[in-house]
This record gives C-alpha cells, structure tokens and sequence, in this order.
C-alpha cells in the first residue's frame, strides 16, 4: 500500500470514527435525558452548544494553544535551520508556508496546530532546535506538516471538542439527579428504572469511553504523520534518529498540559514510566516510541 492510499484510508477510518463518535453522543444523551426524567430538548441544546463551540475552537484554538504554551514568532535570522527547511518542505508540497514559533525551553518538542493549511502553525522548542541536526529537523517538520496536510490539527480540534461535550452533559446529568432532577413520568415501571440505572452508567462511563476514542485517534495520526515524514522528506532514517534524541530526552515541558499532550511529537508530560501492559497503553496520547522507530525502520528496508 502506498503512503497516498495509507492517507486515504486513514482519512476514512477518522471521519468513521467521528461520526460514530458524535453518534454516540447523541445516543448517550438521550438515553441519560430520558433516564434522569428530562425534555430531549436537551439533547438539542446540547448540540447546538457543541456547533458554536466548536466553531470558536476553529476559529481560536491556535491563539489559545500558543498563549498557554508561551510561544514566540520564530525569526528566519535566529531560527534558521527551522525556516529555511519549512520553507524548501511547502515549497515541495505546493503549499503555504505556515507560521513559525518557537517555546523557550530545553524539553525536546514539536507541534502543529491552526485550523487549515491556509492558517497553520508548526511549533518548536529550543531544545529540539538545539539539540537536533538539520536533517533531523527536516524530518520533525515534515512529522508536523503532515498533520497539517492530513487535516489531523482540525479533526482533533473536534473530537476535544466533542470529549469535553460528553464529560460536561454527564457532570450536568448527575449533578441534576442529586439535586433531585425532574420527575420521571415512568417513575413506576420497570422500563423506567432500567433506564434510570443505564442513565446512572452512562453517566459514570460516558466521559471515559469518549478519552478512549480521542486517544485512539490520536496514536493513529502519530503513524500516519510518521510515515508521511518518511514520504515528503525521502528520508525515514533521519526522523528514526529524531525520535531517538526526542526519546532519550527525560525532561517534561512545562509549558505543556493533558489538554495539549495529544498535539505534540513525543508526549511532552514524560508521565508513561510503568505504563507497559495493554489497559495502560490505551490511556497514552501517544503510540510507544519503540513501536514508531520500529514502522520507520520497515519503512527505510523497503
């Protein structure tokens, strides 16, 4: 299969997955409307405050992201290597050339963010900047423009939107049912209480279940941002050798949160120590180092 119809694939399987994550939404709050005793209306509201978030978060999340991070416009005179290959890779790709910050800080990271190719950022620190070559930095960025080429900066701008949708209507639903909620129309039969004890679950659940699904997204673009790196820069050794500093790095970047984790290169919190067997592995944001080395290295006998 070739990198063009790995993205093909990929892009299906996303859109899939985010239809059936909304789907699951929608399923979710019905079933905790009608277990907690309120008006579908809800559901309905609901939606139309996840439309107008996410809306702002189209617009928005880059100048938020790069506030939180503490990020600075990179200059072509002080961040040269950064520039000068970010400028050769669009001119490659056919496509603009994004805007360019830089976080002070030596933790070795990179990400990418901005809601389209037209109005996109690509973000380093210092420490990677100092610390890798520049065929290494060649490559990190090819990691991030894939991102921006495969739209995985707006998909997962939505899918954060709609996990913070589904952990806000059941706090919502939960807290109403302890102050009392409405009453239940079906208060006296069986129907009722079942889906009264399913709305309680749902509840409890809901909010995990959606983590799941954002995290699962998110390891999936990782691999597929790797392998478009390999693709754009012809060179699958170089981020191979990236990844290795970028492992070997113990250092967390402070600027960083669990809000933010997802869009770096390498999880940026160094909080995966332990976190070897299965069940742990499905709360990473990030695929195992080892794992992408590994898929690079296939990539590079081919």
């Amino acid at each position: 299969m070739t990198h063009y119809q790995l993205v093909a694939k990929n892009k299906r399987r996303s859109f899939l997955i985010v239809f059936l994550f909304i789907a699951f939404i929608v399923g979710a709050s019905y079933v905790m409307a009608k277990g907690f005793g309120y008006s579908l209306d809800i559901v309905a509201w609901a939606l139309v405050f996840s439309g107008v978030t996410s809306f702002f978060s189209y617009f928005y999340s880059d100048k938020i992201i790069l506030g939180i991070s503490g990020a600075k416009e990179a200059s072509r005179k002080e961040f040269f290597d950064f520039y000068t290959v970010t400028e050769n890779i669009c001119m490659g790709q056919k496509m603009p050339m994004p805007k360019l910050y830089v976080i002070e800080d030596s933790a070795m990271n990179a990400f990418a963010t901005g809601r389209n190719p037209k109005h996109a950022v690509v973000c380093a620190t210092t420490g990677l900047l100092g610390h890798l070559n520049r065929s290494e930095i060649e490559a990190v960025v090819a990691h991030e423009i894939s991102h921006v080429k495969n739209y995985d900066i707006l998909l997962m701008s939505t899918v954060s939107v709609l996990v913070g949708l589904i952990a806000l209507l059941a706090d919502w639903f939960m807290r109403m049912s302890f102050w009392g909620g409405k009453k239940r129309d079906s208060d006296n039969n069986q129907l009722g209480a079942i889906m009264a004890i399913l709305a309680i679950i749902l509840a409890i659940l809901s909010p995990i279940i959606a983590q799941l699904i954002q995290l699962a997204i998110s390891r999936r673009r990782e691999f597929l941002a790797d392998a478009g790196s390999a693709a754009i820069s012809k060179n699958p050794e170089g981020l191979i050798k990236a990844l290795e500093k970028i492992s070997a790095d113990k250092e967390p970047l402070e600027s960083a949160n669990k809000a933010t984790a997802h869009l770096y290169i390498s999880n940026p919190l160094k909080n995966t120590k332990g976190a070897v067997h299965a069940f742990a592995k499905l709360f990473n944001t990030h695929p195992p180092m080892e794992e992408r080395i590994a898929a690079l290295k296939q990539m590079s006998i081919k």
